[in-house]
């Protein structure tokens, strides 16, 4: 039952560790809000995956598997929405300067973002596909959620961490704006990925 445990939290920490739409953000947020205030926005991330992971493992893979197509159309929200965070992250004003409305996401918002991630579809589809244990489709579910809520939040971390590092290099109006436009760009980079699945099955 748990032969593919060690090889799920392998899989697990690598994935939330990794580069994605997530951990870009939080590496801004870090920067531009300071570590405080980004926490609800990491704990947002960590609690949307698992019920994310779970709710994947339990009935949406069932329905891809039944209807194939309806994947590739959940590539549409995603760029949408994606491409919106992108021009909020590089349109974002420091914090204290006079009008500024910029605002870090809330754990709401972060967690109705995993819906719209590409990498998040990804790793809670693999996981389940891959890494499910020989058991109750409720208790291989739950437990490859569980799995990615115990790694996931010390992994998010650091890149959140890292921003607020970041942040004493980020003094100037023009180092913070060209931070930024970087971390925009990165967001919308990382649609290609998935773009290039759905063309290579097309």
């Amino acid at each position: 039952m748990f032969d593919t445990a060690p090889a799920l939290v392998l899989f697990a920490i690598a994935s939330s560790i990794t580069p994605g739409p997530n951990n870009i953000m939080l590496l801004a947020s870090g920067a531009n809000f300071g570590l405080r205030r980004t926490l609800p926005h990491m704990l947002g991330i960590s609690s949307g995956h698992m019920i994310q992971v779970a709710l994947v493992g339990l009935l949406l893979l069932s329905i891809f598997e039944r209807y194939p197509l309806l994947q590739t159309l959940l590539l549409v929200p995603c760029a949408i929405y994606l491409l919106y965070l992108a021009w909020r992250v590089a349109n974002a004003a420091p914090p204290g300067e006079a009008g500024a409305t910029s605002q870090p996401l809330t754990a709401l918002q972060a967690a109705a973002f995993q819906w719209v991630n590409p990498k998040a579809w990804y790793m809670a589809i693999y996981a389940q596909t891959n890494f499910a244990p020989d058991a109750p489709l409720l208790v291989s579910a739950s437990l490859v959620a569980v799995s990615f809520g115990l790694v996931n939040l010390p992994s998010i971390l650091v890149w959140a961490w890292g921003g607020v590092q970041a942040r004493r290099l980020l003094q100037t109006r023009t180092r913070l704006r060209i931070f930024n436009v970087t971390m925009a760009l990165c967001l919308v980079a990382s649609l290609y990925p998935m773009i290039g699945t759905v063309l290579g099955e097309s």
